[in-house]
């Protein structure tokens, strides 16, 4: 597989735990902690395979809607994960980002992933995108305000423009967005970024989801013919 057969930057709607906990007799919080694990094989991986972003959908604005106890259990996962990884992503070269709003989460979880952030920010080998409190509605808007405050005149706006005040500026598009537990929707997430990405859906839960099913999506990606909207 050549080089611009590989997709340089993969996104992940990382959907089914519940399901899969609901599947195996367990409590939700049960398939919240497979999907942690499921997530830590990918993350090894994904270098070897010329993958030089990968983007997680961790938390969205919408989970909120969820029960307070489901919530605060997802929080509690995600503090523990983000604190007991961070090591091992140093070791990794691997860079954490965290895009969305979490400055609007409990103090806590907003300190760990600064940590995470400052501790991992030489990795050279691939960007780790955590999507924690994130909206790709938000984005755009967030780049907007961005605009309004620099009183940026309209004539002036471009793509470009805008692209500079999104979360992940400095990175390339999607290339490739996969969705688990065979839903087919974008669920708002990068809306902007995966404007020509592929898209591969599996029925496959999150946490059952192994790198021989991330290969099986590259090489789906490898056998398209990108068109770019043409």
């Amino acid at each position: 597989m050549s080089g611009r057969d590989r997709p340089r930057h993969v996104a992940i709607i990382m959907d089914g735990n519940r399901r899969w906990a609901a599947a195996h007799g367990l409590p939700a919080i049960a398939g919240h902690v497979q999907g942690v694990e499921a997530i830590k094989p990918i993350v090894r991986a994904a270098p070897d395979r010329g993958i030089e972003v990968l983007s997680l959908y961790v938390f969205s604005q919408e989970n909120w809607r969820r029960t307070e106890d489901e919530v605060s259990g997802l929080f509690g996962l995600v503090d523990a994960a983000v604190r007991e990884n961070t090591e091992e992503l140093v070791k990794q070269g691997v860079r954490v980002r965290v895009i969305g709003r979490p400055h609007e989460v409990p103090h806590e979880i907003y300190g760990s992933i600064q940590r995470a952030e400052e501790r991992t920010r030489r990795g050279t080998k691939m960007v780790l995108n955590i999507a924690f409190n994130y909206s790709g509605r938000s984005e755009i808007i967030d780049a907007v305000r961005a605009l309004l405050a620099a009183h940026v005149d309209p004539p002036q706006v471009t793509e470009e423009l805008v692209e500079r005040h999104l979360y992940t500026w400095g990175q390339p598009d999607v290339d490739l967005l996969i969705r688990t537990a065979g839903e087919h929707r974008m669920s708002n997430f990068l809306l902007w970024q995966s404007n020509y990405a592929e898209l591969v859906f599996t029925s496959t839960l999150w946490p059952d989801f192994s790198i021989a099913d991330l290969d099986s999506a590259i090489t789906e990606f490898a056998n398209r013919h990108r068109r770019f909207g043409s």
